[in-house]
């Protein structure tokens, strides 16, 4: 959710800055700004509502240039979508301020403000940033002592990038709750809010701390904590190899990466899963022994990843006989909720940053469980760095919004942790041979239930002028279900809902008619004939179907139901098989409706705010 870039050089910094915003588009944005200084003074800035390239073309209208410089694309919370509400914000013509997060108390500070004498030009929360820093700096005398004065008025989340125009010879930052990176080059340095931003420049980086303060020039970089000392943080060499622009010849990248699924559970399995159980050791060091003692497993998430946490727990239930709660991160770090002896606190994120997330895991180190692990794409992230333990996804990055191979590769380490915790817990050998046979036929099984795109496609031509839809599966296929309606809603702007298949005549039968499609996942287990009761119920009230069925489930296509054979796999991989069937339908649906498939609207991809 919104994106930062910053530099200063000798050389000009405009395409750095631009180049870093197009790699962080994926992020979700709805206007993008640019402030730029040279050495001699000279300031400009421009900023535009729409897409990054609007700005480039403004910028190169105006013969933009700047030896310092920084650059935001802005996902609107405080204030409309308008290019007054854009960032970068100024103070009084000289304090330049890009801000991700929310400050909280921004209308006491603006009181505060006026009364002072400053205007208030926008509807933002990030204005009062620029202006109490230059509110302070005649009394501390620096913009570093402004800045760290600044952040102790600011209740909420921020990373923010200060720039002073009497000053071109630093850049000071801030991060408390949003994640901010510092790239180091020869002669020059860089900031942002993902890696991602600056790969082409450097590979070298230093993440900043939970209340960090940095002052950044051309040749140093010096770091501050909360308290205000002096601190040394490690330089991390990125291996990272993806390159935001590259679609691999895909229409989108949302459909790359749907297709790189058997790539990137090959990776996450890759020397962790041995023929007779997992590798020690995949969990983290003397991950071994804690686990042999966890009685409770606590998940919480947001979105897609907690539908990868619902559907773990039935797995770690039915398999490890390890009792499981997942709750959605909001919800859990606002409520009293009591902790079960030997629990282990399990957080799953794709970026690692989700706030609400982030937020649960400290208020669980406060509450006292047993230990903590997150499942997390991004070894880098803020999520990984606070846990005790943390299984690493290797799904690569991710960049269309709508969530796939993360989501995947996520229920496929939740297996692996289900084999690593049912060793201790007296899983049955006939339960451990079905989740391992799974576990190495997985890839091969997710490529051919691919192959089934074409009949997908066609299918999807039904949905082009359907409003709802209506999403039901039976145990562990529920959540995958709600993930399908998920993935329809989230880039076609259809409404879909998800129901657990029994929940049927309990009140949503009352919307099934001809103009409700209802998708059904039907693997071939112990509650298919439960199921097809369900099928029936809708198909006695002239409900239109489409079944997504096990080849051997007996289902076949008629006037009021399409059935797309599934091929067979075993109960333990089925709910991430049939995950791909509804990813593909979501993406062809959205491709006939002409939405932006990897940007949808008022979404983001990291949720970086509560």
């Amino acid at each position: 959710m919104c994106g930062i870039v910053g530099a200063i050089a000798e050389r000009n910094v405009v395409e750095i800055l631009l180049e870093g915003l197009r790699r962080l588009e994926y992020r979700g944005y709805d206007s993008a700004g640019v402030a730029l200084l040279n050495n001699d003074g000279a300031y400009n800035r421009v900023r535009r509502t729409g897409k990054v390239q609007e700005l480039a073309s403004a910028i190169n209208d105006q013969n933009g240039v700047g030896n310092v410089g920084i650059a935001h694309t802005r996902w609107a919370t405080h204030g409309g979508v308008t290019e007054n509400n854009a960032h970068p914000h100024v103070s009084k013509d000289r304090i330049s301020v890009v801000h991700n997060g929310i400050i909280e108390n921004y209308q006491d500070l603006r009181t505060e403000l006026k009364a002072q004498g400053y205007s208030i030009d926008t509807d933002t929360d990030t204005e009062t940033i620029a202006h109490t820093v230059h509110s302070l700096l005649p009394s501390t005398g620096s913009l570093l002592a402004a800045v760290q004065g600044s952040v102790k008025k600011f209740h909420g989340a921020y990373g923010t990038v200060v720039m002073d125009r009497e000053d071109p010879s630093r850049l000071i930052v801030a991060r408390s709750g949003s994640p901010l990176v510092i790239g180091l080059g020869i002669g020059e340095n860089f900031i942002a809010s993902d890696q991602m931003a600056l790969l082409p420049v450097t590979r070298r980086f230093i993440y900043l701390e939970e209340g960090d303060v940095a002052e950044i020039t051309r040749r140093s970089v010096t770091i501050y904590n909360a308290a205000g000392e002096q601190v040394e943080r490690d330089v991390v060499e990125s291996t990272v190899s993806h390159d935001a622009g590259d679609k691999g010849g895909y229409r989108h990248y949302m459909l790359k990466e749907i297709y790189e699924q058997p790539t990137v559970v090959r990776n996450a399995l890759q020397g962790r899963l041995a023929d007779n159980g997992v590798v020690a050791g995949i969990f983290g060091e003397g991950a071994e022994a804690l686990l042999a003692n966890v009685q409770h497993v606590q998940i919480i998430a947001c979105g897609t990843s907690y539908h990868a946490g619902m559907t773990a727990r039935y797995w770690l239930e039915q398999y490890a006989n390890v009792s499981c709660n997942v709750e959605i991160a909001s919800e859990f770090r606002y409520r009293k909720s009591v902790v079960h002896p030997n629990s282990l606190l399990v957080t799953i994120s794709q970026s690692g940053e989700t706030a609400d997330t982030l937020a649960a895991l400290r208020l669980a180190k406060e509450l006292g469980y047993m230990s903590s692990l997150t499942v997390c794409n991004v070894e880098s992230s803020s999520l990984v760095r606070e846990s005790d333990m943390a299984f690493m996804t290797r799904a690569g990055a991710e960049i269309g919004v709508a969530s796939t191979k993360a989501f995947t590769t996520q229920l496929t380490a939740f297996l692996m942790l289900t084999l690593a915790l049912g060793e201790h817990n007296g899983m049955t050998g006939e339960d451990k041979q079905t989740i391992i046979d799974g576990l190495h036929t997985l890839p091969s099984k997710i490529e051919e239930t691919l192959s089934l795109a074409k009949s997908i496609e066609d299918l999807a031509e039904e949905f082009s002028d359907k409003h709802h839809s209506l999403f039901l599966g039976r145990g562990e296929q529920y959540p995958i279900a709600m993930e399908g309606a998920l993935k329809l809603k989230e880039i076609s702007y259809i409404h879909a809902e998800a129901y657990a298949s029994g929940e049927l005549k309990h009140g949503p039968l009352a919307l099934i008619d001809d103009e409700m499609p209802v998708i059904v996942v039907a693997p071939n287990n112990e509650l298919l004939e439960k199921l097809k009761s369900n099928v029936e119920e809708v198909r006695a009230r002239g409900g239109i179907m489409y079944v997504f069925a096990d080849s051997n489930a007996q289902f076949s296509s008629d006037e009021t139901m399409r059935v797309v054979a599934v091929p067979h796999c075993n109960d333990a991989i089925a709910p991430i098989v049939y995950t791909l069937p509804l990813q593909l339908l979501s993406y062809f649906v959205a491709l006939i409706k002409g939405t932006d498939v990897d940007q949808p609207r008022n979404l983001a991809k990291s949720v970086t705010v509560e």
